[in-house]
């Protein structure tokens, strides 16, 4: 059974100071939990794509689609708001959105 993305995180600590990626295409915003978890709120505007991943990351998509191909794979997958896709840990990932704007919660495993 496929867990529910979240819509909001209650009792956090959320670090102001945005993380800007390739020319401001893609914002994100930390998310710490008192549990010692970590985890990145943003968004993806259009264009492509490449992050390499030093921890196994969980990217939940909550609005848009996007195609996503990841370290040794040929094929593009379709991903859109309520899916969800993984990456291992020194690893990378491509995404691609030719759409509307990609919002996502990224979670470090």
């Amino acid at each position: 059974m496929a867990e529910k993305i979240p819509d909001r995180f209650d009792d956090v600590t959320v670090i102001c100071k945005a993380n800007i990626f390739f020319e401001g295409k893609v914002v994100s915003h930390t998310v710490l939990f008192k549990d010692g978890r970590k985890k990145t709120i943003g968004l993806i505007q259009l264009g492509s794509f490449k992050f390499n991943t030093n921890a196994p990351e969980k990217m939940e998509i909550t609005a848009g689609n996007c195609l996503v191909r990841r370290a040794g794979e040929k094929q593009w997958n379709s991903y859109s708001a309520g899916s969800c896709f993984q990456v291992p840990g020194e690893s990378w990932f491509e995404i691609v959105v030719d759409g509307n704007i990609v919002e996502y919660i990224c979670s470090f495993e």
